[in-house]
């Protein structure tokens, strides 16, 4: 059962993950889930460390965060990477992480109706 959660969040876009933030809190309160970490990163790429380290002493952890569609590929790429070792860590922990990174590729206008939605289902993910 899922009780100690933590939550990871990417700084770069601050305020939207504050939100984000907020609505997942919600979300865990409902499901009797505490949120007993929460640590800020600045960016998806330094999410994956962050977990590691959390999922030591939480029974899971959720993952907050924007990687926008930027004029080169990097941020797809390390989009990709990023997620595909969030992945790897659920194996080696084995316990659930939820994703609640928008994007890679996220463009302005696919921001704003995804804040609510992701950060729920990245909760919800761990149950």
């Amino acid at each position: 059962m899922v009780k100690n959660i933590g939550i990871v969040c990417g700084s770069f876009h601050r305020g939207e993950v504050e939100r984000m933030l907020a609505w997942a809190s919600e979300e865990a309160a409902k499901n009797d889930m505490n949120i007993t970490q929460v640590v800020w990163v600045p960016g998806s790429m330094e999410v994956p460390l962050a977990l590691d380290r959390m999922l030591e002493s939480c029974d899971a952890a959720a993952c907050l965060g924007i990687i926008e569609k930027g004029e080169t590929q990097h941020g797809l790429a390390m989009g990709q990477a990023v997620i595909k070792t969030i992945l790897e860590l659920q194996l080696k922990h084995n316990k659930p992480i939820g994703l609640g990174i928008i994007g890679p590729g996220a463009e302005q206008h696919h921001i704003e109706p995804r804040l609510e939605p992701h950060a729920r289902a990245a909760v919800l993910a761990l149950l």
